[in-house]
Formats: structure tokens, C-alpha cells, sequence
């Protein structure tokens, strides 16, 4: 059988956590920025995790995490 590939796309903007949770940077924080508050541009600096309803997808685009 041939060797499962990896989505390089997935896997360059998703990181599996220790619990096998994924990973995945906030949108909104690129241009457009001095409309936005302070509190709001450190907010989108952190990172959060996959939703339940997208972790199917992301798992099976990383299927060796």
C-alpha cells in the first residue's frame, strides 16, 4: 500500500495539541488594522483551537498529526 501524503496547505496552518486537539491561528489581524481596538489586535494574536464541526476535515488532512 502506498504511504498516506499530507496536505502541506493543512499542515503548515495546523498543529496537533498534546490531547490531540489541532491548533490554528485567529483571522483579521493582516491589513486593515488601525480601525481595529487594541484589546481586539491582542485578542487575534493568540491562538485558539479547530471546531468540532471542522475537526473531522483537518484530521483527515493530517491523517499522521
Amino acid at each position: 500500500m502506498p504511504k498516506i501524503k499530507t496536505r502541506r496547505s493543512a499542515a503548515k496552518r495546523f498543529s496537533q495539541t498534546g490531547s490531540g486537539k489541532f491548533k490554528r491561528r485567529r483571522q483579521n489581524l493582516r491589513h486593515i488594522l488601525t480601525k481595529k481596538a487594541a484589546s481586539r489586535k491582542m485578542r487575534l494574536g493568540q491562538s485558539t483551537t479547530v471546531d468540532k464541526a471542522n475537526e473531522k476535515a483537518v484530521r483527515r488532512m493530517l491523517p499522521n498529526g
